[in-house]
């Protein structure tokens, strides 16, 4: 997600590998290394020096632990840091009168518009409320009737009339929300190309008539320090509650994610991490702080997991990936769960350390041709106790419609899963990085 940071950082964590102690010089240089990656990384210039000046201070304030290496106590006070910089634990949305108003503001090409339909879906899923969506973006063409086909994708519901003034809407929007008995009212507001006295104006107009419960300002992330800027002044004029940061998925950027809690003082509530409703999430900041000193992703991967595995299959496959024994039928019936839980190559992402294996994906149609493959195979190929001998794969190639090959890339593809949770418990693929469960333990404190 970070690419550039991320190497920096691991980089950095390797050099101070070799080192004995932790030093004021070797601090010195290890903290000038991070102000230089941080800032290449879009990251606001205070916001840089003022976690510079706290790393330094705690860096060198903190006893030495000898079972500890240098380059281990360092990464654990970045990434306290950092979570402690992007607001320490998730802020959830405050949802607790009859009826909640949401208003979602931004400019134009943020993701706000989609991050309404995203922002239902979630609170439909996880809160189980009747939701109302209301197009009260007049400004630009076509964004109602994008709302609209937003909200039936998701199964909300919808409320747009002919009018003039978005504040008109707005107020029609409410009644009928309330009349209905929706428990959520999601009000998609008017965007500019930039920032001006109008759309302030507009805005504070709207909350006085709404009195919403969340104020969320979008931002996207792949815009860095002017994403920071521009939720300060939406911040300032009309009081946000909170920030929806979009677009995680395509920026190498870390800048909006890291400096826009500490510039507005207000929470970063959620993160679109993908095209998909599905991809959008609460946002923690020990997830982010983890995916951005390369160490994966294991808070969301665990949440996606507790969605579509119940406490028995969680323990088989826990137990399974333990002794890397599981079969082919095994393994079409996991892939049919992971599938559901995001691109596998996502999934890989974010386990520590394999990143690696990205390049390992599956898409629907190569789903449907590893099911046929594995289809054709007999109950003892499937279980592994007959060997997959070349006039077998090449009966089972005729079996699927497919060829040789085909069959070939699966079995050679199983090998390398199978090779690769073997290793997943010992984070062996880590480039550098130190076993974290180790370190949890020798640091005493809670790491997650």
């Amino acid at each position: 997600m970070f690419g550039s940071l991320t190497q920096k950082f691991q980089n950095l964590f390797s050099s101070l590998a070799g080192k004995k102690t932790l030093t004021e010089e070797n601090m010195s240089d290890a903290a000038r290394e991070v102000r230089l990656a941080l800032l290449e990384a879009d990251v606001n210039y205070q916001v840089v020096s003022q976690f510079i000046k706290r790393v330094k201070e705690k860096g060198m304030g903190e006893a030495v632990l000898k079972s500890v290496s240098p380059g281990q106590q360092f990464i654990k006070l970045i990434h306290d840091e950092l979570t402690e910089l992007m607001g320490s634990s998730e802020v959830p949305l405050d949802l607790n009168s009859s009826l909640s108003v949401v208003m979602v503001c931004g400019l134009q090409g943020s993701g706000k518009t989609t991050s309404c339909a995203k922002l239902a879906a979630y609170i439909q899923k996880t809160g189980k409320k009747k939701v109302l969506l209301a197009g009260c973006d007049l400004q630009r063409p076509a964004a109602v009737e994008q709302l609209k086909q937003l909200s039936d994708a998701v199964g909300a519901s919808f409320f747009s009339i002919e009018s003039s003034t978005p504040l008109h809407v707005a107020k029609k929007a409410k009644e009928f929300a309330e009349k209905e008995g929706f428990d959520v009212l999601i009000v998609d507001t008017a965007g500019r190309l930039h920032l001006d006295d109008a759309l302030m104006d507009e805005l504070i107009e709207m909350k006085k008539l709404l009195e919403p419960k969340e104020l969320l300002f979008v931002a996207n992330a792949a815009t860095g320090q002017d994403a920071v800027r521009i939720a300060s002044e939406f911040s300032q004029k009309v009081g946000i509650t909170g920030t929806i940061l979009t677009m995680l998925d395509g920026t190498a950027r870390a800048g909006a994610a890291i400096s826009i809690r500490e510039v507005t003082q207000k929470p970063l509530k959620f993160e679109g991490i993908g095209e998909k409703v599905a991809d959008f999430q609460l946002f923690n900041p020990r997830s982010m702080a983890d995916r951005i000193l390369g160490m994966g992703d294991v808070i969301n991967l665990v949440k996606r997991a507790q969605e579509h595995f119940d406490e028995k299959e969680k323990e088989e496959l826990e137990e399974k990936m333990r002794r890397a024994s599981f079969t082919y039928d095994d393994y079409l019936k996991q892939m049919g769960r992971i599938k559901k839980m995001g691109s596998f190559s996502s999934l890989l992402k974010m386990m520590p350390g394999l990143g690696e294996f990205g390049d390992l994906d599956f898409s629907d149609q190569e789903f449907r041709k590893t099911e046929a493959i594995i289809l054709s195979m007999t109950l003892r190929e499937r279980q592994e106790r007959d060997e997959l001998t070349f006039s077998r794969r090449k009966r089972i190639a005729a079996g699927s419609g497919g060829k040789v090959d085909d069959v070939n890339r699966l079995v050679k593809g199983f090998k390398r899963i199978k090779q690769m949770m073997k290793e997943m418990p010992d984070f062996k693929k880590m480039k550098g990085l130190p076993n974290i469960q180790e370190l949890k333990n020798q640091l005493g404190k809670k790491w997650h």
